[in-house]
């Protein structure tokens, strides 16, 4: 079960935004860097300049016909995605399941769902992405399986099973009653009763998720021969959901109890006793050691939403041998155009104690996307060309969400009978669930949005497909998606962002966030300023003290259209929400 979002929905309007494109910042894209296994270097590994791109396989692309995305509909978009500039993509998972909570409730690890494809379509995936320099990152779910696993069935048929200890089963603490008072993320009691055995197991998800028991060799070896059964197939690494909840305390203390209810009317419990255990360094850096014994150097992926950068920087290990992409909900999770508040997580992910690679994003398939989260209702286009402009112009791993690049946006279902994920079922009407930040990828405004000929898809095409999708806006130079394409051939061709160190400029301003991505070498330097009010904001900087001579810098892109090819670094206005990009030296 990957993290729960925060699903506060937003009544938003259309609003439009125009930006510059400039004759350099037109320019082609350079290949993607080719797979290196001899030459990439521990300093320099793939992901570090990798822009990875989630797929949530449902909702990408029909090859089919039967309404639901799957792995020939990915193969068959791998051009677009190699033309948009994207070096990996990250699938979330494609197992056999009985889909309680869509994927994240694996029955077979090492196997794939009949729904999506079979092994040799994924094998043709991997095939036809290599051609193209994009590699495939597995979705891994270490912590629970499905109930419908085979181990969970051997470990419920008897306690005398050798499978038992696969995963935490307890006696009740009297008739009727859990062994304590550990809560599931969904509220009530993490303890199920199984009456064949009158035993409890615990779930910190759903009833249908047990968890495994981490304490137990067994567990571990078979988790990590399924890692190494995609490893051996091609797959580049694997994303891991909810990783620091593998561990639960063994002597079971009561969690704390904290004022109030939570949002199911049970007590409030803090997860003390059963989120980030220390212990989970300990199989992290054992991962590790399982994706470094390939080649192309694999990589790790972590879903750990840590309350502050300096706990997610632990998750690199003491040496840099755990995870070496730590998912950065800090930076997810801000929800607001606040320069100072980004401007803080950024130099605290910058100058982690790890001296990390930061790894940021703002949407995924659990969180409403950031053009409602972002957007204030009326400027939402040019606020996500803003979004763009601030993951894509730091050093930075990015992760993208598939379609935040053409501005899809949040489309929650309006009936409760139309509800598909079990988090909207249980909370509606309060809460309608993830399937707003789940429907189809609007390629064209054809009936199926050019995702599916089906008369029915799994969830229904949005009404902003119309409008917002590949077609129509690969045609329209001032779209979302040529302001991403551009954006993202900026980042394969100037060093300035591709290796350029982080410095943070003008630091007081409340309303306009700018740093300069500092060429180690001797060429142009790249400064960023976005304006993160809905006035016209002046801004003025000094270079000088850095070491930069030129008074003036030459705009690479820009939203609006500037009226000058080059802006004066001694003071010049930056407009509403104002995105500019330039090069100084």
């Amino acid at each position: 079960m990957s993290k729960l979002a925060k699903f506060s929905r937003l009544a938003l309007t259309l609003g439009l935004g125009l930006f510059a494109i400039p004759a350099r910042a037109q320019q082609t894209a350079p290949p993607i860097a080719a797979h290196k296994q001899t030459s990439e270097t521990a300093h320099d590994p793939w992901w570090k300049h990798a822009v990875i791109y989630e797929i949530y396989p449902r909702s990408f692309q029909d090859s089919n016909g039967d309404g639901v995305g799957d792995i020939n509909g990915i193969t068959s978009r791998l051009d677009y995605l190699k033309d948009l500039g994207i070096s990996a993509i990250w699938i979330t998972p494609m197992y056999p399941s009985p889909l309680v909570d869509f994927g994240y409730d694996v029955a077979d690890y090492t196997a794939l769902d009949p729904l999506y494809g079979t092994l040799a379509d994924f094998d043709h995936l991997l095939a036809e992405a290599k051609k193209r320099n994009v590699r495939v990152i597995m979705d891994l779910v270490p912590n629970h399986t499905s109930d419908q696993c085979s181990w969970f069935k051997e470990s419920r048929s008897s306690r005398t099973n050798p499978k038992r200890d696969w995963y935490i089963w307890r006696d009740g603490k009297g008739p009727g009653e859990p062994p304590n008072n550990w809560q599931s993320w969904f509220g009530h009691s993490a303890w199920q009763l199984d009456p064949a055995t009158n035993q409890y197991y615990y779930h910190h998800f759903y009833t249908e998720q047990p968890d495994l028991n981490w304490r137990n060799p067994q567990v571990r070896k078979a988790m990590y021969d399924a890692m190494r059964f995609w490893l051996d197939r091609g797959a580049a690494g694997f994303r891991l959901d909810a990783v620091s909840r593998l561990f639960e305390d063994p002597n079971l203390h009561d969690d704390p109890i904290l004022p109030g209810k939570n949002a199911y009317g049970d007590p409030n419990i803090q997860h003390k006793y059963t989120d980030n255990l220390p212990e989970i360094h300990e199989v992290l850096r054992e991962m590790r050691r399982v994706v470094d014994a390939y080649p192309g150097n694999p990589v790790l992926i972590s879903e750990a939403d840590e309350p502050n950068i300096k706990e997610l920087t632990k998750m690199y290990g003491t040496k840099n041998d755990e995870v070496q992409l730590p998912m950065d909900f800090q930076i997810a999770d801000v929800n607001k155009l606040s320069a100072p508040e980004f401007r803080r997580l950024l130099d605290e992910a910058d100058h982690n104690a790890a001296h990390g690679q930061p790894e940021f994003f703002f949407s995924n398939h659990d969180q409403p996307r950031q053009w409602d989260r972002y957007g204030d209702g009326v400027h939402n286009d040019q606020i996500a060309k803003l979004m763009a402009a601030l993951l894509l112009t730091t050093r930075q791993t990015p992760l993208m969400y598939y379609g935040e690049e053409i501005g899809m946006r949040t489309t929650p279902p309006t009936r409760k009978e139309d509800v598909q994920d079990p988090i909207g079922k249980i909370g509606w009407p309060e809460e309608k669930g993830r399937d707003g930040e789940r429907t189809p990828m609007q390629w064209d405004n054809s009936k199926g949005s050019g995702f599916s000929t089906a008369d029915h898809t799994w969830l229904p095409i949005p009404p902003s497909a119309a409008e917002y999708n590949v077609k129509v806006e690969s045609g329209d130079p001032n779209s979302i998606l040529s302001f991403y394409k551009r954006l993202l051939a900026m980042r394969q061709s100037e060093p300035g962002l591709r290796n350029g160190s982080y410095v943070s400029l003008d630091r007081d301003d409340p309303y306009v966030l700018a740093y300069l991505c500092k060429n180690p070498g001797s060429g142009d330097s790249i400064l960023v300023v976005l304006n993160m009010s809905g006035e016209p904001r002046t801004v003025k900087l000094d270079l000088a003290s850095l070491g930069f001579k030129g008074s003036s810098a030459r705009t690479l892109l820009a939203a609006p259209l500037p009226e000058q090819d080059s802006m004066p670094l001694a003071q010049f206005t930056i407009a509403p929400f104002g995105v500019f990009v330039g090069s100084v030296h």
